[in-house]
């Protein structure tokens, strides 16, 4: 799945577009198909991974403007990949949005306590992820730009 991604991220765009690349990792192909399409329907290059480590891998090769994350995968889950992102000096400023199926406050506060920036449950409202993906990429062009404090 990541590889026509990756040949997706060549394909021209408009002149002045900032080109943003989203990871999502999710052990469900069905959720990463859902995630895919409704990014990429709005622009969006979505590379994929069904574990943990590939997550990372994908993350430090790729660089993306956003990490969308399931809790409950394989090699490593979704709450020690978002604090491996955030203490990484090179990626900690990279979103990272929780999907998950584990509704607790408990699960929320670790998830905040990792530093997830968002904490979303499944089943999940395509819609409302993209609007929460645009949110993330706002915020970070803006700080970027000088227009939001760290």
């Amino acid at each position: 799945m990541a590889q026509s991604s990756v040949q997706n991220m060549t394909e021209p765009r408009p002149e002045g577009t900032p080109h943003r690349v989203v990871v999502a990792a999710d052990d469900d192909v069905d959720t990463l198909n859902v995630i895919k399409l409704k990014l990429e329907a709005h622009g969006l290059s979505v590379l994929t991974a069904r574990d943990g480590q590939e997550a990372m891998l994908v993350v430090r090769r790729h660089r993306p403007s956003l990490v969308i994350l399931d809790i409950m995968m394989p090699r490593l889950n979704g709450f020690q990949v978002a604090r491996m992102i955030k203490f990484d000096k090179t990626l900690k400023s990279i979103p990272v949005i929780l999907l998950t199926a584990r509704t607790q406050a408990a699960d929320r506060r670790l998830g905040m306590q990792v530093g997830a920036d968002e904490y979303l449950t499944k089943p999940f409202d395509p819609q409302q992820l993209l609007d929460r993906v645009t949110y993330w990429l706002k915020f970070c062009q803006a700080q970027a730009a000088g227009g939001i404090a760290d």
